[in-house]
């Protein structure tokens, strides 16, 4: 796997959006994939918390706490997670683009890599500050999921982009 490092200089590329929010959506069902397998297969507990604890950033910290299923709070979450999924993702790829960390898929991993444990830090502890419910879900888990999605959101891109047409 090659990496191509010494071609990774800025030029003004534009990124495809669509290929961007397509890859972020993408990545956004694998991480809640990984979500609700942790959450029940391993950690026993209701699938139904990691839901409430997103749909808390619009509804307030007393749904994070709620354990019980809500049509209401799972269609906010499902809302939220995805946009979030999109905006990361276009994000990401306002990075890939004009660095060309597209020119192997190597150096798009390993920079899905490196964004998605970016995003955890940002996510569960810069922003914690804000929504101190998701300091419980910090952990190995969290991480590696972040990083999951990273790499999806980075190789999803790679594949569905549109050289020059951005």
């Amino acid at each position: 796997m090659e990496l191509h490092m010494h071609s990774h200089h800025w030029e003004a590329r534009k990124p495809d959006w669509m290929a961007a929010a397509v890859a972020g959506f993408l990545g956004g069902a694998v991480l809640m994939v990984l979500e609700l397998f942790w959450s029940t297969m391993v950690l026993d507990i209701s699938p139904w918390t990691g839901s409430n604890m997103v749909a808390a950033i619009a509804l307030g910290s007393a749904t994070a706490q709620a354990t019980a299923y809500s049509f209401a709070g799972a269609m906010l979450a499902l809302l939220t997670h995805y946009v979030l999924g999109i905006a990361f993702g276009m994000a990401l790829a306002a990075v890939i683009a004009p660095f060309h960390f597209d020119s192997s898929t190597g150096m798009a991993l390993l920079t899905g890599a490196v964004y998605g444990l970016v995003l955890y830090l940002f996510n569960f502890y810069g922003m914690t500050r804000f929504f101190p419910w998701f300091a419980e879900l910090r952990g190995w888990a969290t991480l590696l999921s972040q990083i999951a999605f990273g790499m999806t959101v980075a190789l999803m891109y790679t594949k569905l982009e549109r050289q020059g047409e951005g």
